[in-house]
């Protein structure tokens, strides 16, 4: 594989919540800027760019040669992106070096109507290997951000068989779980962190319970905060593992953190760069330390109860995470004044060359260059002196007073005849207009032309999403023409399974991953197959929402054998799986789960174009958007206890000992909810699900007027009892309307995001 790393270079990545952050972050070095616009970002709370201080930010960078990303990292609905073009063509036009994508829909559209636009995927698609790299960068993603939870091991392989620019978060606030696999803020309260409305539930405390809901010893009651990350040490390590962007959070915080952050980055980066080049690679990681005065410069910046080094060289830990009440801790006062003045208050203007031309009756000439330009400008006629000529002192000492203009004069000669006059506004007016038309030049370059016409398709496309936005409202232009309904069964316990097979209704049984030990997989997986096609059901297999390097591998020696055992086909969930499950398992087919989020119709068009067997309704749009979604394929989650985390911590380690057994536990909230936590020990990871299961029963007459005719119970922690009575309500109360689940369901439900939805 060739080495597409940019040698002896690291990208400073800074964010920006405010054009007074994006400034202190320019002047403190970053070489980019990530930051949102007035939508699709996932920082909806953040003092966010309108269209002209984003415009205004884009040409400062380019001025010094730094660039600006936006974030468009938020899943769209159907309206949404309709108005994705308009809102991204005056930001194309001026210049914009990137953009960073969390939807397919909005990645597809943006790769065809702005071909030449740069796509970053988020750390909200949740890559986390070389598989979901690989389809992404083929896709036309010029960079992936990774999500936070790899190793340098992971990273590195990656880096070594995919070229793709990769980016890693080395600093900031981490998330419990995986980013992008979190309903946890919208199931309970609405505020999607899909949408950048998280309210962060993570924070607050809960206590452990066993599987028998008794309260258990914990270290302390924060057991799902994390601490922040510092990863300054760990440089080197970033450099050799083929990391090219060092990311640092923090969009909501203050512009003295921001810039205080990334002057100490940036300090330790140039260092250890001229080492690189001046030395080895070798040599740089010996002569590498982060000093003691350094690091606490960066904890007085603020941090959430201590720093972790993160995930880099470990799986996980209890260290990483606070478990005391989170509380952003920021001192030192004069080192904030510090910031302020260095790199607030404080203005980076770019050195010119400069020549003012004055003769009698001439116009006034000035002539400036910088970087490669050079303009020359005409101002009012020059007189001659009446009373009091010029003197070229004073024209001169004039003429550097460019205030709050972005230039400073480095070099200026001042031509006069001896006995020459012209107003001194008249001066000033011919420096300003000079270093406007400076400004211009240097910043055209980047600007993109498209008045000769538009890129392939962008007019079309526009018009044609414009049209279409109108439809929102209603039903979808087209539906399945089946009228049969068809019912699918997941099962994450084998002891499920017996019921299963026992109702006739039920077509297809998806097996979960976690029903099987990889070394019994090969003997039970068989029998289950073997006994689900006796009962005249279709067999399909859950690959694993994480789908790291060791979980490929595993599924690699797997590739020639899954299909010789008569599976009807897979189940993908991440962008990895996917990746791995085209490139090894070509031949079945598979269905696409509900967290690849295909929330509106370009997202599915484009993963269509993959020929899925199926796709899942995803869990955050309500009955009015599923209204307007193109249903045909799709399958929509009738019952089941919801996913809210998918994270690499895990609340039984972290509070006892990692003794790799698979099993059951609780968090109680504040309100006495009881959520249940599985952990997966044989990928590592561990779900949250909600307190009170997903019920729709009742809804068949609107399941089917929106034309979704394939549905699916998801069962995770019931017993087989449990799992023969649902089945059993299914029947009498969507099957055959007999029953109304609200007269005949014992316990709590929820009808999730089917009324309500998200903003």
């Amino acid at each position: 594989m060739t080495d597409h790393k940019k040698q002896y270079k690291f990208e400073v990545l800074a964010p920006a919540g405010s054009y007074e952050t994006f400034l202190a972050v320019i002047h403190a070095g970053a070489d980019a800027v990530y930051l949102g616009g007035t939508r699709f970002g996932a920082r909806a709370y953040a003092d966010n760019f309108d269209t002209d201080a984003l415009l205004r930010a884009i040409d400062y960078a380019h001025l010094h040669d730094r660039k600006v990303y936006l974030t468009v990292n938020t899943l769209l609905k159907e309206r949404e992106l309709a108005a994705l073009y308009d809102y991204l063509l005056p930001f194309y036009r001026q210049g914009l070096d990137a953009v960073i994508v969390q939807d397919m829909g909005a990645f597809e559209l943006i790769r065809e109507t702005f071909p030449d636009l740069a796509v970053h995927t988020s750390t909200q698609m949740t890559i986390t290997g070389a598989e979901g790299a690989e389809y992404m960068h083929k896709l036309g993603a010029s960079r992936v951000v990774l999500a936070r939870e790899l190793s340098f091991a992971e990273i590195s392989y990656i880096h070594n068989n995919v070229s793709v620019e990769l980016e890693a978060f080395v600093h900031g606030a981490l998330c419990y779980c995986y980013s992008g696999q979190c309903l946890f803020s919208s199931m309970l309260g609405g505020r999607s962190g899909n949408r950048g409305r998280c309210a962060q539930p993570c924070r607050l405390p809960y206590e452990l319970c066993d599987s028998h809901r008794k309260r258990l010893p914990q270290r302390g009651s924060y057991m799902l905060s994390p601490k922040d990350l510092c990863s300054i040490s760990y440089l080197p390590d970033l450099f050799e593992s083929g990391v090219y962007s060092l990311k640092i959070e923090g969009r909501m915080k203050q512009a003295e953190y921001a810039a205080g952050v990334v002057s100490i980055y940036r300090a330790y980066v140039d260092a250890y760069l001229e080492d690189v080049a001046r030395y080895s690679v070798a040599d740089a990681r010996r002569r590498f330390l982060v000093s003691g005065a350094d690091m606490q410069k960066l904890w007085d910046f603020g941090n959430r109860s201590g720093f972790t080094e993160g995930y880099f060289y470990r799986a996980n830990g209890k260290d990483m995470i606070t478990f005391e009440k989170p509380g952003h801790v920021k001192s030192n006062e004069a080192l904030q004044d510090e910031i302020r003045s260095a790199y607030i208050d404080h203005e980076l203007k770019e050195k010119i060359k400069g020549i003012l031309i004055l003769k009698k009756e001439m116009p006034a000439i000035i002539e400036l260059s910088c970087k490669g330009k050079c303009v020359s400008v005409e101002g009012d006629t020059v007189q001659a002196a009446q009373k009091q000529p010029l003197s070229p002192d004073k024209v001169e000492r004039n003429l550097r007073k460019t205030g709050n203009t972005p230039f400073v004069f480095d070099e200026l000669s001042v031509e006069m005849e001896d006995d020459v006059f012209l107003p001194v506004g008249a001066i000033n007016r011919l420096r300003r207009d000079a270093m406007e038309q400076l400004m211009e030049q240097i910043t055209a370059e980047y600007h993109r032309d498209i008045s000769g016409g538009y890129p392939q398709g962008m007019v079309a496309e526009s018009e044609s999403f414009r049209a279409n936005s109108t439809k929102y409202a209603g039903k979808p232009a087209i539906k399945s023409k089946e009228k049969n309904f068809h019912l699918s069964v997941s099962v994450e316990e084998r002891g499920q399974l017996g019921a299963v097979l026992r109702a006739a209704f039920v077509e297809n049984i998806y097996l979960d991953s976690s029903c099987y030990r990889h070394e019994e997989i090969k003997d039970l997986l068989c029998e289950d197959v073997s006994a689900i096609h006796q009962a005249g059901k279709r067999a399909y297999y859950i690959l694993p929402p994480v789908f790291r390097k060791s979980t490929a591998e595993f599924y690699a020696g797997l590739a020639a054998w899954l299909p010789a055992i008569y599976l009807d086909g897979i189940v993908v969930g991440s962008y990895d799986s996917l990746g791995f499950a085209l490139k090894h398992l070509s031949a079945m087919p598979f269905i696409l789960d509900h967290r690849l989020y295909l929330f509106n119709s370009r997202a599915k068009a484009g993963f269509g174009s993959q020929h899925p067997l199926r796709d899942t309704a995803p869990l955050e749009l309500n009955r009015g958007e599923l209204l307007a979604r193109d249903n045909r394929g799709t399958e929509l989650i009738l019952y089941g206890y919801l996913p809210l985390m998918l994270t690499a911590q895990c609340v039984h380690a972290n509070n006892d000992i990692c003794d790799k057994q698979p099993g059951l536990s609780y968090l109680k909230d504040r309100y006495g909810k009881y959520f249940p936590v599985k952990n997966h020990c044989q990928d590592c990871y561990n779900t949250l699900y909600n307190s009170t299961p997903l019920l729709l029963f009742d809804c068949r007459l609107d399941v089917m007027d929106m034309g979704i005719v394939h549905g699916r119970l998801s069962f995770t922690i019931e017993s087989e009892k449990e799992t023969g009575r649902i089945l059993d309500l299914y029947e009498a109360s969507f099957l055959t309307g007999t029953c109304s689940v609200k007269n005949v369901y014992q316990g709590e439900y929820t009808n999730g995001h089917y009324k309500r939805g998200v903003e």
